[in-house]
C-alpha cells in the first residue's frame, strides 16, 4: 500500500490518529454528510478538525515507518504468493495467446474464474453453485461485502454484526443510511454469544454480518452456532452476509474445523457468501474476490455492483482461477508457516506480560493489555510505536466506536499480526523483552 508523505497530505498526519487520535462524539449522526457518517463509521472521523483520518491500518503502518518501527499492525504479508501465479498473471498481460487479454472482462467476473469458485466450492464443501447465476466476481472481498450491505440494508434498519469487526462494516453501513449495532465477542475465547445476538434483534434489523474465521480474534464459528445464526435470519425475516476471506488459513489445533455458511441447511435462502484470493493466495494486492449464493441473492449483489468498480483485472482473474484450481500444495505450505508464527509471537506477548488468546486462523493475535497498564490501546499503541520500534493496531477501533462505553474491554484489546517473516517476529519479541519494561515506567 501507498502511504502520502507528509508533504502530499492535506489533511492530518497519517499516523496522528496513532499519536492522536480522531477526537470521539457521542452526538447523532442523523443529520451529518454522507461522507461524515461514512468516516465516523469506519472511526476516521476528527470531530475537533472535522477532517477525515486514512483508515486505522494506513495510521499505523505510516506510524511505523515514521518510528522506524516493525510492522506487526496491518495486515499484509511480507512475502509474496506462489511464483506460478505471478508468472501465470504477467502472461496473461503479455501474450493474447496464454490469457483473456487487458481489456474490459465480463462485470460478473472471467467465466474460467466463476467456474473455479463454484468448483472448489463443490470439492471442498460439497456446496453446489450454478457458475453462471450464483457467483459473481469482485474486486477484492471489501467491494463484495459493500454490494452485500448496501443491497440487504434498507436506510434507516439496524445491521447487527460480532465486533470487534472489519472497519468496511460501518463505513458502508452507514453509507447505507442504517445503523451497525456491535454484538461483543469476549475473551479469552472469543466465541459469538448467539443469545445476545438474538437479543439485539429488533423490528428495525434488516442484515446481519458475519465473519468467520474472524478478524481479528482468529475465532473458527461452529456450525451449530451458523445454523443458529441461520435459524434467527429465517425467523426475522433478515439476510446474512457471510465474510470468510480466512477460510484457507485454519489452523489443526482450532476447536472447530470450518464451515462455511452456505454448507448449513436453508442457509442459501438468507445468506450470501464473501470469498477473496488476496488471503489464500498471500496476494493481497490483487483484489479480487468474489460473492456466492441463491441466484436471486446474487442478482441483487449485482445490482449494486456493476456500478461500483464494473470489474476487475482479467489477468489476475486468470491467474486466480487456475490457483483455484490446483494450489500446488501452496495452502498447507502457507498454514504451516503461519501457524508457526502465530506461536512465536503468542510466546513472545506471554513473555511480555501481555495476555493474548490463541487464534485458529487467519493472521492476528489478540492481547490484553489491562495485566500491564491502566492506559486504553490507543495510547498503549501510541507508546508501542514510538519507544518500543513495534507497531500494532487498537482494537477499539474495529468496535463501533462513537457508541462505545470508554471502560469495555474491548477498548483494552491490541491486535498484533504474525503474517510476517519468522525473523521479523523474532526481532519484534525481542524489542518487547528489551524496551518495554522502561516504556511502562514512563507511561505510568
Amino acid at each position: 500500500m501507498v502511504v502520502m508523505s507528509p508533504s502530499h497530505s492535506t489533511g492530518p498526519h497519517p499516523d496522528d490518529a496513532v499519536t492522536r487520535p480522531p477526537s470521539p462524539s457521542r452526538v447523532p449522526l442523523e443529520h451529518r454528510e454522507l461522507w461524515t457518517k461514512a468516516a465516523v463509521g469506519a472511526n476516521t472521523y476528527d470531530f475537533d478538525s472535522g477532517r477525515v483520518t486514512p483508515t486505522i491500518y494506513e495510521r499505523t503502518t505510516a506510524a511505523a515507518l515514521r518510528h522506524d518501527a516493525l510492522n506487526l499492525g496491518q495486515g499484509f504479508t511480507d512475502h509474496e504468493g506462489p511464483q506460478w501465479m505471478l508468472e501465470t498473471a504477467a502472461a496473461a498481460i503479455t501474450d493474447p495467446r496464454r490469457g483473456p487479454g487487458n481489456q474490459y472482462p465480463p462485470g460478473p467476473g472471467l467465466p474460467v474464474l466463476r467456474e473455479a469458485v463454484a468448483e472448489d466450492q463443490r470439492r471442498r464443501w460439497d456446496i453446489d453453485l450454478d457458475p453462471a447465476s450464483e457467483v459473481l466476481v469482485t474486486t477484492g472481498a471489501t467491494e463484495g461485502i459493500t454490494a452485500a450491505i448496501l443491497a440487504f440494508a434498507a436506510p434507516g434498519t439496524q445491521v447487527l454484526t460480532f465486533e470487534p469487526h472489519y472497519d468496511s462494516y460501518g463505513a458502508v453501513t452507514a453509507i447505507a443510511g442504517a445503523e451497525l449495532v456491535g454484538v461483543p465477542l469476549r475473551g479469552p475465547d472469543f466465541r459469538p454469544d448467539v443469545d445476545a445476538l438474538e437479543a439485539a434483534v429488533t423490528e428495525r434489523t434488516s442484515l446481519i454480518l458475519l465473519n468467520t474465521p474472524h478478524n481479528p480474534t482468529g475465532t473458527v464459528f461452529s456450525t451449530e452456532e451458523l445454523r443458529r445464526v441461520v435459524d434467527i435470519a429465517q425467523r426475522h425475516d433478515l439476510r446474512i452476509m457471510c465474510d470468510g476471506v480466512y477460510e484457507q488459513l485454519v489452523f489443526d489445533d482450532a476447536a472447530e474445523p470450518h464451515h462455511p455458511i452456505l454448507s448449513v441447511p436453508g442457509a442459501d435462502e438468507v445468506a450470501v457468501a464473501i470469498g477473496s484470493a488476496g488471503k489464500s493466495f498471500s496476494l493481497t494486492g490483487w483484489k479480487v474476490g468474489w460473492v456466492m449464493g441463491r441466484a436471486e441473492l446474487v442478482n441483487q449483489v449485482l445490482g449494486i455492483k456493476q456500478f461500483l468498480s464494473f470489474c476487475s483485472g482479467p489477468a489476475y482473474q486468470w491467474a486466480v482461477a487456475a490457483g483455484l484450481q490446483d494450489d500446488r500444495g501452496f495452502y498447507a505450505e502457507n498454514v504451516a508457516g503461519l501457524q508457526a508464527g502465530r506461536d512465536m509471537l503468542h510466546s513472545g506477548l506471554e513473555a511480555a506480560g501481555l495476555r493474548p488468546n490463541r487464534a485458529e486462523a487467519g493472521y492476528f493475535v489478540v492481547a490484553d493489555v489491562r495485566g500491564l497498564t491502566d492506559v486504553g490501546d490507543v495510547e498503549f499503541c501510541r507508546m508501542l510505536v514510538e519507544e518500543v520500534g513495534v507497531a500494532a493496531i487498537p482494537v477499539s477501533s474495529l468496535t463501533v466506536q462513537h457508541r462505545a462505553n470508554p471502560q469495555d474491554e474491548l477498548q483494552n484489546l491490541v491486535r498484533f499480526a504474525f503474517c510476517k517473516r519468522h525473523e521479523t517476529i523474532e526481532a519484534a519479541m525481542d524489542r518487547l523483552a528489551e524496551r518495554l519494561p522502561a516504556a511502562l515506567d514512563r507511561l505510568a
